[in-house]
């Protein structure tokens, strides 16, 4: 293989994982919309589709191993495929996460949430930010952006805790809304579970651009 057809290979590989992470941050906002309005529908569809970004991760891990295999690449070229590797199962985990909630919401029926949706909605908004913001710094080896994402997981934790807090309290001034709070904290988790996820992605760009692989906070305190 040339090494121009090698690099284009490499660029269809950052492309298509591009695309992956356009996926799942749909998936994301739309099985939280779905929450929001009770729509069972979506939530079903938003489940069946997790299949395909299955699918779509494997499919791009192999291309990865092959090439690898094949090309043997060194120095920054190996780094970028490893990165991808990795970045592709914490994107495959996020959608997983959106799943998650879209099951929820199928398990609560058409049954209202306990309390107006607010903070959670936030919670997704940020989260998918982060998702998107990693995948840009991997595009644009911004090693800057890279600890913005890890910054802004600090909000979206204290966006958790609040969640938390209020949650619990609904559950011991009234035990009958443990069930429905339950919901809402199986939530509020994959969320706060899918910012993790967009931070491990920007630690894998700082990977990336430096060959330091290392938590972002404890490089960049």
């Amino acid at each position: 293989m040339l090494r121009s057809e090698f690099h284009a290979d490499l660029q269809k590989l950052q492309d298509d994982l591009m695309n992956l992470g356009s996926m799942v941050e749909k998936a994301t906002i739309k099985a939280i919309d779905a929450l929001k309005t009770r729509d069972l529908v979506l939530s079903q569809k938003i489940i069946e589709e997790d299949d395909v970004i299955d699918d779509i991760r494997y499919e791009i891990e192999a291309r990865c191993e092959d090439l690898i295999a094949k090309q043997q690449p060194l120095a920054t070229d190996l780094r970028l495929i490893i990165a991808i590797m990795h970045i592709v199962g914490e994107l495959e985990r996020i959608g997983d996460y959106a799943e998650g909630v879209a099951k929820i919401s199928l398990a609560m029926g058409d049954e209202a949430p306990l309390k107006p949706l607010i903070d959670i909605p936030r919670m997704a908004q940020k989260a998918s930010l982060m998702t998107r913001q990693s995948l840009d710094a991997l595009v644009q080896r911004d090693v800057d952006l890279a600890i913005t994402v890890a910054e802004s997981d600090d909000e979206v934790d204290a966006l958790y805790d609040q969640i938390f807090r209020e949650l619990v309290t609904f559950m011991i001034e009234d035990p009958r809304t443990i069930q429905r709070a339950t919901y809402l904290l199986w939530v509020a988790h994959d969320l706060e579970r899918i910012a993790d996820r967009a931070t491990n992605i920007a630690e894998r760009v700082v990977y990336l651009v430096t060959g330091e692989l290392s938590k972002l906070k404890e490089i960049f305190p």
